[in-house]
């Protein structure tokens, strides 16, 4: 076990060495009060190990016990799906809604995978499409801003991306220092991450040539935002920063999306060719524009869309929430 542990933390030490505002391991984070965290993330790397058939059994299974007893997020993923697709009838949303806690259930495995595999078996499980073009930015070494959406399966992806070709995370730090200190380092096996709040280092890096993965599909707040249609939501607050990130750097940027396959023996990661319209000189337009390439990729798998997010809670003066 003494090994073992020693090995992390010289692990995390190589990975982040380069990273100079990363979390860092302190003798503080083994207080008694992180222990279960510690216990916790042992299970995940113990968790990791299984067959991979298994873990996506279990994973179904727990999908459909946090269905049953997290009522809350099930009203909001049921209010989505509502909001999103009128046109559905009311037993086709339920039975899109189940499924989508069932992929809800695998990404806590998918956790474990992406924080825990080894290179190897990360590659073994995924295909790649599209991947080719990468050559041609690095040779023109042109920046890339890559658009994801919030799957359940993003983490997982983020991973796979990276084995296959290494780039920049935006990162949320996690309040409980234990877990933000695992999550980094299994964050940056071969990534690097950079703080969400360091637009300046984001706009560094796109300017640099480099990789940077940027998810504008959630609900931010009014701050850089605009009034966009997203699906049959006329006026959804859409963050705006895509349009600063893209200006600011004069990169390309493109999509990505990570599916799970229904035969149970890995994903499709695809990266789609740059927006050849993308409008750089107008805020407004290009949230309307990314929008419509949200939209096409949850509509690639949207059963694993992350539906629980309440996506529309801002809205424009004088109007009601869409939640009560």
């Amino acid at each position: 076990m003494t090994t073992i542990f020693s090995r992390l933390i010289q692990e995390t030490r190589i990975a982040m060495s380069n990273h100079s505002d990363a979390p860092t391991f302190q003798w503080s984070l083994l207080h008694p009060k992180y222990w279960h965290t510690w216990i916790g993330v042992g299970l995940m790397f113990l968790i990791s190990w299984m067959p991979y058939r298994l873990q996506r059994f279990l994973g179904r299974k727990l999908g459909l016990l946090i269905m049953k007893f997290f009522k809350s997020r099930k009203k909001i993923a049921s209010r989505n799906l509502e909001l999103c697709f009128p046109e559905m009838t009311g037993g086709e949303r339920e039975a899109l809604l189940k499924e989508n806690f069932q992929h809800m259930g695998l990404a806590f495995f998918e956790t474990c995978m992406a924080w825990f595999w080894p290179a190897w078996r990360i590659k073994k499980h995924m295909k790649y499409e599209g991947f080719e073009q990468i050559e041609d930015f690095k040779a023109n070494k042109e920046g890339v801003l890559i658009i994801a959406v919030h799957s359940f399966n993003l983490e997982l992806g983020a991973r796979a991306f990276g084995v296959h070709s290494p780039g920049y995370g935006v990162y949320r730090p996690n309040t409980n220092p234990v877990y933000d200190w695992f999550q980094y380092r299994g964050r940056t096996r071969e990534n690097k991450c950079i703080d969400r709040r360091d637009v300046k280092q984001m706009i560094k890096r796109l300017r640099q040539g480099g990789l940077v993965w940027y998810a504008p599909d959630h609900d931010y707040g009014r701050h850089r935002y605009a009034w966009a249609p997203l699906f049959a939501v006329e006026k959804a607050c859409t963050t705006t920063g895509t349009h600063l990130l893209a200006s600011a750097s004069k990169c390309k940027v493109a999509t990505f999306t990570i599916t799970r396959d229904r035969e149970g023996t890995g994903y499709t990661m695809r990266l789609d060719p740059p927006m050849d319209a993308f409008p750089y000189d107008d805020a407004d337009a290009s949230a309307v524009y990314t929008n419509k390439f949200v939209e096409r990729s949850i509509m690639r798998a949207p059963e694993q869309y992350m539906w629980l997010h309440r996506r529309f809670k801002s809205r424009p003066e004088g109007e009601p929430s869409l939640y009560d």
